[in-house]
């Protein structure tokens, strides 16, 4: 069973590795959107939002560059605590701070996801619950030093260093890293697209 191409309009390295993972050829399509949180926006539709619009950006870019038309997918991914968003740290103060209110604490990340095809948008989202161990100052700045928390919401990587003071999941950990696999593969199926990993 073959598995069709598409477009990944993502620079995370871990979507592009989750979908390698899922035998998925894609080409990347890189596209900037306005990520603002707008006022009372719930962290879930926010993260759907921003992949729905991403999705779009992409189908603008692929027609006005006269790419090939293919199935283009596009995701989103924060950490909330207390009803916050906590995106991506500013600096090292910032992602110590994210790290001082995660400590001992559960949150959720939520990951919205979007495939633009020839049937339109379709969106899914997945959302686990985190569960962060107690972390003194000294492990808050051995971790910031690493340089891992940049460039990732809530200041930490799941699938790097962070993965040793994270005491428990509820949830899909590859929506943590930023690809929920279940959904995706839902989505892509639902295109009509083939998966080299389909069992059914």
């Amino acid at each position: 069973m073959t598995t069709s191409t598409l477009y990944l309009a993502s620079r995370s390295p871990r979507r592009a590795e989750i979908l390698k993972a899922m035998g998925v050829p894609f080409i990347l399509m890189l596209s900037d959107i306005d990520e603002s949180v707008h006022a009372g926006e719930a962290p879930d539709a926010y993260v759907l939002r921003l992949a729905a619009g991403k999705a779009a950006a992409g189908l603008q870019q692929m027609q006005a560059e006269q790419r090939p038309e293919l199935p283009l997918l596009a995701a989103d991914t924060t950490v909330c605590i207390d009803g916050d968003i906590l995106g991506k740290p500013a600096d090292a103060a910032h992602a110590a701070a994210m790290l001082r209110r995660l400590s001992g604490r559960w949150h959720e990340v939520h990951t919205g996801i979007a495939l633009a095809s020839s049937s339109g948008i379709q969106t899914a989202l997945s959302s686990t619950r985190v569960l962060v161990d107690d972390l003194d100052e000294a492990a808050i700045a051995a971790y910031v030093a690493s340089g891992e928390p940049y460039g990732k919401a809530g200041a930490y990587g799941i699938q790097g260093l962070a993965s040793m003071f994270i005491r428990r999941i509820e949830g899909s950990y590859s929506g943590v890293m930023g690809l929920p696999v279940f959904e995706t593969a839902q989505l892509l199926r639902n295109a009509g697209l083939s998966l080299s990993g389909n069992h059914e």
